[in-house]
This record gives structure tokens, C-alpha cells and sequence, in this order.
């Protein structure tokens, strides 16, 4: 009966405490200290996009909360501005950009109208994503499902960057965060199809680039986050499942920020993908019998 009862203890964000102690083991989270951050972006001109909800969101605040000059991207205006507002009355600077990021016209004159009234941007947080969970024989008249996600999740911040990147590499600094999935990190999974190859195109772009830019002192993390509960993964029923609350994956983002290694992810992928890579055969027929069927 203890057992059972602490089971279901919930604490913090309301999750049991079984969750709570799998989402610790399987996907630590890094928090820099504060003065570290702080000394990180104080006075830094940091993009986020997606910032009107979830991670975007909460990784602003905090960046804004240190002392970053925030430049918010997302669709809707209005909750952009919310968001803004929350940041100046914690004492941060935060300017409003409504930009669809799938309008390539629209986004490289959003990246120009950047720099022409910053002057620069420092760091990019690219956060922005759209998710698609569905089995192929569902998709055969949904084109649209892979040109949607591979709009949003690749070629939108594609234009986005060939904008910003000459002004970093003449500058000889900057930093680009990308938030990937530690799906890439494991065999392809089935009905992620559109969301997976998206998010896959642009990490062999960025990681790909990061090969060119280095040396002008440009940097890059890619972040292969693990499931966060948010509304971009509500429409999956991801109930009970281990995963980061939108608070602990900003952390994640934040030490992106001040340490900028080239690589966050959960401590166990890295062998995962070695054996996907070495028995290849053998992890798809995993994935075909564990989780390939309906």
C-alpha cells in the first residue's frame, strides 16, 4: 500500500512521483547558475522563435530575466504581446515580430528588418515547430502534411538564417540553437514520417554549416530534446509518459546559451544510436514488431 501511495504523489507541476523520478534518470536537465547566465546575455540581442507558447515562451522569459534584449517571433501577435508584457514587468526588453515562418519572402525581410533596427542578433533560438503523428497509408492524399512540416521545421529557418549569418560571421561571433528531437537520435520510429525527415533536413543544414562557420567564430548547439508536455504534443496521447515540463526544457535552452556545447541530449541516446547504426536490421525489426503495429 506505500508503494501504491507513493505512486501517486504528485508534486511539482502536478505529476506523480514515479514520473517525476523516470523524468530525472532518463532525461537529467542542466540549469546554469544565475550569475552564469546572466553574464552570459546581458545586453546580448537574442531571437527566439515559436515564442508565443511553450518552450519558446518560457525560454524567453528566462533569457529576458538575465538581462537579453528579446526579439519574440511567432504567428499571433496578440500572444506575443502577452508574452512581451510578462518579460517588461520582470524588468526585461522585449520586442513583438508577427512573422509566419513559412512565408520565405516574409521572413527574409523580417531577418533584414532585424538587423536594420538592432544592429545585430546575437544568438538565435530556433524553437518553431509543427508536429505530425500519423501512419502513411493515412497521408496518401495528405501532400501537404510533408510540404506543412518541412516548411515550418526546415526550410522557414533556412531563409531565416542565410539572412542573419553573414552579419555573425563578420562579426565573429554568434550562436545558433536549434531545437531538434531526440527522435534522430533513434531508429525511425513509425507514423513520424513528416515530422522526423523535416526535423532531420535541417539538423544535417545546421551541423552541415557548422563545418563552414566555425572558424569565423559562429556556434552552434543542437538540442535533441526528449518529450515535453506541451501543446504541441497534447494532440498525442502522451499521458503518463515521462517528459520535461516547458520550465525544465528552457533550462535546457539556457544552458545552450552560456556553456554552448555542440550537443544536448539524453545521456542514454548516444549508445542507443550506436547499436541502431551497427544492427541496423535489427532496429527496425523492433521497431516493425514493438511499435509498428496499430
Amino acid at each position: 500500500m506505500a508503494e501504491q501511495d507513493a505512486s501517486n504523489d504528485s508534486g511539482a507541476n502536478g505529476r506523480p512521483l514515479a514520473e517525476r523520478v523516470a523524468t530525472r534518470i532518463f532525461y537529467p536537465t542542466s540549469r546554469p547558475r544565475e550569475k552564469a547566465l546572466h553574464e552570459a546575455v546581458s545586453g546580448a540581442v537574442i531571437l527566439v522563435t515559436g515564442a508565443s507558447h511553450g518552450i519558446g515562451k518560457a525560454a524567453a522569459k528566462k533569457l529576458g530575466a538575465a538581462g537579453a534584449t528579446m526579439l519574440l517571433v511567432a504567428r499571433s501577435r496578440e500572444d506575443l504581446d502577452a508574452v512581451a508584457e510578462e518579460i517588461r514587468a520582470a524588468g526585461g526588453v522585449a520586442h513583438v515580430y508577427a512573422s509566419d515562418i513559412t512565408d520565405f519572402d516574409a521572413v527574409a525581410e523580417l531577418g533584414q528588418g532585424l538587423l536594420a533596427e538592432h544592429g545585430r542578433v546575437d544568438v538565435v533560438v530556433n524553437n518553431a515547430g509543427h508536429s505530425i503523428r500519423r501512419p502513411i497509408d493515412e497521408s496518401y492524399d495528405r501532400f501537404h502534411d510533408f510540404t506543412r512540416t518541412m516548411d515550418v521545421n526546415y526550410l522557414g529557418p533556412v531563409r531565416l538564417l542565410l539572412t542573419l549569418l553573414p552579419g555573425m560571421r563578420e562579426r565573429g561571433s554568434g550562436h545558433i540553437v536549434n531545437i531538434s528531437t531526440w527522435g534522430l537520435r533513434m531508429p525511425p520510429a513509425p507514423r513520424w514520417s513528416a515530422y522526423g525527415a523535416s526535423k532531420g533536413a535541417f539538423d544535417i543544414w545546421l551541423r552541415t554549416v557548422a563545418t563552414e562557420i566555425a572558424a569565423d567564430g559562429v556556434t552552434t548547439t543542437s538540442v535533441y530534446m526528449p518529450l515535453v508536455h506541451t501543446r504541441m504534443s497534447a494532440p498525442t496521447d502522451f499521458s503518463g509518459v515521462p517528459g520535461l515540463t516547458a520550465d525544465e526544457a528552457a533550462d535546457l535552452i539556457c544552458h545552450a546559451v552560456v556553456a554552448r556545447p555542440l550537443e544536448i541530449s539524453p545521456w542514454w541516446t548516444g549508445p542507443v544510436q550506436a547499436f541502431a547504426d551497427l544492427r541496423r536490421g535489427a532496429a527496425q525489426r523492433f521497431m516493425e514488431r514493438g511499435l509498428g503495429r496499430r
